[in-house]
């Protein structure tokens, strides 16, 4: 996977200023949208020189490229914190909670509605905009990666056997899933809970022959 970082902040103040500017940019996509986010209100907002956002980032691009990332990476930590204190009677169990943190994310994490796991959403729900369907990785589209890293959860706590079948089940299954869940926030801003209930029943009823 390529680095979204010119370079790694190696000190805690480097560091400090990273997540500020990646606060701000979620914030300011809320605010203005992609098209009119500029690296110079990023940088005033987070109180960093210019000089400095360029040590970090190439560009716009660069930025929300490593906000998405961040994204993910919230995610699966919201989703692994869940875990630890739920204890799952079946592994449909383990697909609604992986749901209902996106859905949750959605609504009050800043940024998220714009840009969640890479793609650019020109409005709630779609469209995305051109171009943005590989903000994670040069060669694998973004849900190929979701996908990749849904599966070592799968495994871990499913006992799931590895293998090419289930690779192609669970990136079917984000795919699904992603595009019911647009529908879901196209349909209603804060997201149709009857849709989000179509979409688990969905992924359940597809996955049932693939998982045990």
């Amino acid at each position: 996977m390529t680095s979204t970082l010119r370079r790694r902040p190696a000190q805690r103040r480097s560091l400090e200023r990273v997540e500020r500017m990646l606060d701000e940019c979620a914030v300011l996509l809320d605010e203005v949208g992609y098209e009119a986010l500029t690296t110079k209100e990023v940088a005033r907002r987070a109180e960093v020189p210019i000089g400095t956002f360029y040590q970090f980032f190439p560009d716009k691009q660069g930025l929300v490229r490593a906000l998405a990332r961040r994204n993910l990476d919230a995610f699966l930590r919201r989703v692994t914190e869940r875990l630890s204190h739920t204890t799952l009677e079946h592994w449909t169990d383990l697909i609604d909670l992986a749901i209902d943190e996106f859905v949750a994310m959605k609504r009050t994490t800043p940024g998220f509605g714009v840009v969640d796991f890479g793609e650019v959403l020109v409005t709630p729900g779609g469209p995305a905009l051109e171009g943005t369907n590989r903000m994670l990785d040069s060669v694998l589209e973004n849900n190929a990666i979701v996908a990749d890293r849904l599966r070592t959860l799968t495994r871990e706590l499913l006992g799931a056997p590895a293998g090419e079948n289930l690779d192609r089940a669970l990136l079917v299954a984000v795919e699904a899933t992603d595009a019911v869940l647009k529908l879901a926030f196209r349909t209603d801003p804060s997201g149709d809970a009857d849709m989000i209930a179509e979409c688990k029943q969905l992924v359940h009823r597809y996955l049932s022959d693939h998982l045990p």
